[in-house]
């Protein structure tokens, strides 16, 4: 009877321990792959056309990468002022495989080749694409109206793990994105 006592209390204790176990690896926060995809916004899954290339994309396609995200437009000379700063001081310091620079027109109606046009006039070389109408609206849901306003030079920094980091506006300085990506995750030029 003592026998059976013990074995009892035994596996109790071995029940307890298990899912105890099981619930800490099932907790918020806990660190797998499956639960950092599923913090992702819905937005960051839908598709869009890289003008440059014709190939289809989303944001959610990055994972593992620094995604800086600057929505701009074609007639916006603060953007093409931000984005020089990207081409000539910023790129040559960042690794192309763990950093990705995608620029989101909110021209909704732009076609791709003539947005695929402008970046070859300015040699802008990276990803390229005119947002959707719902992904402007779930981009305005989320930071605010500032987004979809060029002109304040908005961008965005979204993380290896899918973190999506607060908007940013105004120009900044080569060495200011700089520090703001690696914040999030880049890593600098081997």
């Amino acid at each position: 009877m003592l026998r059976l006592a013990r074995r009892s209390g035994l596996l109790l204790l071995l029940a307890v321990v298990v899912a105890a176990g099981a619930f800490m690896l099932a907790a918020p926060g806990a660190a797998s792959p499956v639960a950092a995809q599923a913090e992702r916004p819905g937005w960051h899954a839908l598709p869009l056309v890289d003008a440059r290339t014709g190939h289809q994309f989303t944001l959610a396609d990055f994972a593992g990468k620094t995604v800086y995200v600057e929505p701009m437009a074609t007639w916006c000379t603060n953007c093409r002022q931000q984005m020089a700063v990207i081409r000539d001081q910023l790129r040559a310091q960042l690794n192309p495989e763990q950093v990705v620079f995608v620029g989101l027109s909110v021209e909704t109606t732009l076609s791709s080749e003539t947005l695929a046009a402008y970046t070859a006039t300015h040699g802008f070389d990276w990803t390229f694409a005119v947002m959707t109408p719902e992904l402007l609206q779930e981009l305005a849901t989320t930071f605010g109206r500032t987004v979809t306003n060029p002109p304040a030079v908005p961008h965005f920094v979204i993380g290896p793990d899918g973190a999506t980091g607060s908007l940013s506006t105004g120009f900044h300085s080569a060495d200011q994105l700089f520090a703001e990506l690696s914040a999030a995750g880049s890593m600098a030029q081997p």
